[in-house]
C-alpha cells in the first residue's frame, strides 16, 4: 500500500479542496483529488501548455457532463506513466477536458493551477483510503477486482 500525503486547500467560504502532487511527463504537477468524479480527467490547456510536444490528443464523439454543463467536448490521452510518491500506473488512458473553470477560480485566488482531476475510477479500482487528520491518501499497488 502507498500512502500519500495531501494538501488540503481551504476555499474561504467555497469549502476543502483535496490536493495531491501526480508526476506526469517526468515533470510534478497538482491534481484535485474528488471522490464526486467518477472519472480522472486532465486539463486540455494544460496540457497544452506545459507538455504539447509529449502526446497526442484522441478525438471522441463523447461529451462529458459535469462542471456545469453536459456538452463539453472530450479528448482521450495515453499516458505512459503517472505517479504519486511510490504508486505509479503504466498505460492509463484518461480523459481531457476544458477545465478552465477551476484554474480560473485558482488563478483569482492566487494559487498554481492544476493539471486535472484523480476521480473515482482511480479512487475506486485502487481502494483509495482518505484520512483528512494525518493528510494522507492510501492506494492499494494493485487494482481491487470489482463487481
Amino acid at each position: 500500500m502507498a500512502i500519500i500525503p495531501l494538501k488540503l486547500l481551504q476555499l474561504q467560504e467555497q469549502g476543502t479542496h483535496i490536493l495531491v502532487e501526480v508526476t506526469l511527463f517526468n515533470t510534478v504537477h497538482l491534481m484535485v483529488l474528488d471522490t464526486g468524479a467518477s472519472k480522472t480527467v486532465f486539463d486540455k490547456n494544460q496540457l497544452e501548455k506545459i507538455h504539447s510536444d509529449q502526446f497526442q490528443l484522441e478525438n471522441t464523439d463523447t461529451l462529458s457532463s459535469g462542471l456545469g454543463t453536459n456538452t463539453m467536448q472530450s479528448f482521450l490521452i495515453h499516458i505512459p506513466l503517472l505517479s504519486m510518491q511510490n504508486w505509479t500506473i503504466k498505460n492509463y488512458r484518461a480523459a481531457v477536458l476544458d477545465l478552465s473553470s477551476i484554474n480560473y477560480a485558482y488563478e483569482q485566488m492566487n494559487l498554481q493551477p492544476v493539471i486535472g482531476v484523480i476521480g473515482g475510477d482511480i479512487l475506486g479500482r485502487y481502494g483509495a483510503v482518505i484520512d483528512y487528520k494525518k493528510k494522507t491518501l492510501k492506494l492499494l499497488k494493485r487494482k481491487l477486482k470489482l463487481k
